[in-house]
C-alpha cells in the first residue's frame, strides 16, 4: 500500500512528491498526461521572493502586496508562511538546478538571481528564467524526481476519490480510482494519504482562456463528489494580455520589462503595472467601446526582446503573424487562473476529507483571495506543494494500512461501460463551445445578476441535455473522445458552483466585478463555502 498518492504531475505535485520522499514515505505520482506537458510549463513571467537583488525589498512588503491584491479575502497567516518561505524556496530550487537568469552570468547563489517587477508589486521581486520560468522549474523538478526514484504512472485519468466513512465528518481518503487511458481499464490505487495537485478550472471558459483544454477542474469535481468542501469559486482571474485570435498567453513580464498598452488611437489608457483585475477591466472597457487594444514592446528593441522575452517573440510570430520588435501585438483579456478551489485548512488538509491534502491551483489555501498577485503562483505550487507533501507523509505514519474495498472501482467500471453502450444524439463538443462562450459573455470580466441568472438556467439546461450526449469513438484504448467527455462532465458539474457563488456575492471585490454593486461590502468580507452533505 502506497504511503502518499499524489494526483497531478505539475509543479505542485512534483514538489509534494520530493518532500514526501525526503520524509521517508513511499510515493506514487499519477497524472492524466506526462509531467512535462502540465500547465506549470505555461507560467512564463517569474516567481516572487523578496531577495532584494535589484532594489531594496523585504518579506514584509511581499506580504503587504499579496494582502492588498487579495482585497481582504486572504488568511494573513498563510500569506506570511508563503512569503516567508519564498527565499528558502528559491534557494532550494537553485540547489536542484533551476537555471534562473542572473545579474552576472559568471556567478551563482540566490543573491545573483535577476528579478523583474510584476503587476501589483512594490519592487522588482520576480525571479525568472528568461520567459520560460515555469517550464524550467517543471523540468528540473521532474528530473530530480527521476533521480530520487519516485514512481510515476502517466496517462491515468482521475475518476473518483475512495473515501471511508461516506460523507460523514470522519470520512478519510483511502486512495482513488483512475481510467488507464492506454488500456481503457479502471484501476484502483490504495493509499494511506492523498495529495490533490490537479490544477484549476479555467477551461470552463473553453476558447476564452490561456489554459490548456484539460484544465477542467477534474480533481476539484472529484473532491466535491466525495464530500469535500470548495470555496471562493466565483473568483477567476482574467489575464490582460492574451493574443487576440489564439488566446495564447503573453506574459506579464512583457509589461514588467516596459511594454505599453495602447488602444487603436495610439493612446495609453492604464498604468500597465496595476493589479491584473484593474488592467483587464480597463482593456475590456476599451473593447466595449469598439476600440482594438495592443501591447507595444517595439521601443524595447529586438536585442532586448530576444534576451529577455524570446518565447513571447516566437509566440507572436507563430500565432498572430506579427514581429513584436516592429509591430503592435493585438491582445484581449481572457480567463487565466482560478483563485477558488478545494477548501483546505492550515495543514492544507481538505475540509471534509481527512488524509486528503491539496496544493497548487486546485487548492484554496487563502493566499490569493479575490485577486492573485502576479508571480505568486509558481511560489505557491513549490512552497505549498512541499508543505502538502510533508503533511501527507506525517499523516501516513499513523494511518491505517487496511486497503479500501472495491465498491468505488466497481461503480466506476459500470459507469465507464455504460458510456460505451449508450447512444448519443447530440455532440458534447458543441455544448463545450457553448459553455465557454456563455461563461465569457455572462460570467466574465464584468458581471450582473440578470446575466448570471440567465447563465445558471442555461447551464442547468445543458446538464439535462447531457443525458443525450455521449461518445462516438467506441475503441477501448487511447480514447481521447472518452477523456474529453469526462472532462466536459467535470466542467459542467463545477459551472453552477461558479455561477451560484457569483450571484450570492452582491459586491465587487478583486476579479469579481458586478454592475449595480460596484463597491466592496464588508458584509461579504468572507469566504463562500459549498459542500455536498449526506441526506438524513
Amino acid at each position: 500500500m502506497i504511503d502518499v498518492l499524489i494526483i497531478g504531475s505539475g509543479g505542485a505535485g512534483l514538489s509534494a512528491a520530493l518532500a514526501a520522499k525526503e520524509a521517508g514515505a513511499s510515493v506514487l505520482v499519477a497524472g492524466k498526461m506526462y509531467p512535462t506537458n502540465s500547465q506549470t510549463s505555461m507560467a512564463q513571467g517569474g516567481m516572487n521572493a523578496a531577495l532584494g537583488n535589484v532594489e531594496e525589498d523585504h518579506i514584509a512588503l511581499h506580504i503587504q502586496d499579496t494582502v492588498k491584491s487579495a482585497h481582504g479575502l486572504c488568511d494573513e497567516d498563510m500569506v506570511r508562511q508563503m512569503c516567508g518561505d519564498a527565499p528558502r524556496t528559491v534557494e532550494w530550487l537553485e540547489s536542484i538546478g533551476v537555471p534562473f537568469s542572473r545579474l552576472n552570468s559568471d556567478t551563482q547563489g540566490i543573491k545573483t538571481i535577476a528579478q523583474r517587477q510584476m503587476g501589483g508589486a512594490s519592487a522588482k521581486r520576480a525571479c525568472y528564467a528568461q520567459d520560460y520560468t515555469g517550464l524550467k522549474i517543471l523540468h528540473t523538478l521532474y528530473d530530480t524526481c527521476l533521480k530520487e526514484g519516485i514512481k510515476f504512472i502517466d496517462e491515468h485519468y482521475l475518476l473518483n476519490l475512495i473515501v471511508d466513512g461516506g460523507l460523514t465528518p470522519d470520512q478519510t481518503a483511502k486512495g482513488a480510482t483512475f481510467l488507464n487511458i492506454r488500456t481503457g481499464r479502471v484501476r484502483q490505487i490504495d493509499a494511506k494519504s492523498v495529495v490533490m495537485a490537479t490544477g484549476g478550472y479555467g477551461s470552463i471558459y473553453h476558447g476564452f482562456t490561456t489554459n490548456m483544454y484539460g484544465a477542467t477542474g477534474d480533481g476539484i469535481a472529484a473532491v466535491l463528489r466525495a464530500g469535500g468542501a470548495l470555496s471562493d469559486m466565483e473568483f477567476i482571474q482574467f489575464h490582460p494580455t492574451a493574443l487576440k485570435h489564439s488566446c495564447i498567453l503573453i506574459s506579464e513580464s512583457a509589461r514588467g520589462e516596459g511594454g505599453y498598452l495602447l488602444n487603436e488611437d495610439g493612446e495609453r489608457f492604464i498604468d500597465e503595472l496595476k493589479p491584473r483585475d484593474e488592467v483587464a477591466r480597463a482593456i475590456f472597457a476599451q473593447m466595449k467601446e469598439g476600440r482594438r487594444v495592443f501591447l507595444d514592446v517595439r521601443h524595447l528593441g529586438e536585442k532586448k526582446l530576444m534576451e529577455l522575452l524570446p518565447q513571447e517573440v516566437e509566440l507572436c510570430k507563430m500565432h498572430e503573424h506579427v514581429d513584436p520588435s516592429r509591430e503592435l501585438i493585438p491582445i484581449k483579456p481572457v480567463a487565466h487562473y482560478s483563485m477558488g478551489g478545494i477548501d483546505v485548512d492550515y495543514a492544507l488538509e481538505v475540509n471534509g476529507i481527512k488524509g486528503c491534502f491539496a496544493a497548487g491551483e486546485c487548492s484554496n489555501a487563502k493566499v490569493h483571495g479575490a485577486n492573485r498577485l502576479g508571480g505568486n503562483s509558481l511560489l505557491e505550487i513549490t512552497a505549498f506543494g512541499r508543505f502538502a507533501g510533508e503533511n501527507a507523509s506525517k499523516h501516513a505514519l499513523y494511518a491505517s494500512s487496511k486497503p479500501a474495498d472495491d465498491s468505488q472501482r466497481k461503480r466506476d467500471e459500470a459507469e465507464i461501460e455504460s458510456l460505451f453502450t449508450q447512444e448519443s444524439s447530440e455532440s458534447f463538443y458543441t455544448y463545450r463551445e457553448m459553455l465557454g462562450e456563455l461563461f465569457y459573455e455572462k460570467v466574465g470580466i464584468v458581471r450582473n445578476n440578470v446575466q448570471l441568472n440567465e447563465a445558471l438556467e442555461e447551464v442547468i439546461a445543458m446538464q439535462v441535455a447531457q443525458k443525450r450526449m455521449g461518445i462516438s469513438d467506441k475503441s477501448r484504448s487511447n480514447n481521447q473522445n472518452l477523456i474529453e467527455f469526462l472532462e466536459f462532465k467535470s466542467a459542467l458539474l463545477l459551472a453552477p458552483a461558479v455561477i451560484s457563488a457569483a450571484i450570492a456575492r452582491d459586491e465587487s471585490r478583486g476579479a469579481h466585478y458586478k454592475i449595480g454593486f460596484e463597491e466592496e461590502n464588508d458584509a461579504f468580507k468572507k469566504h463562500l463555502v459549498m459542500q455536498w452533505k449526506k441526506e438524513v
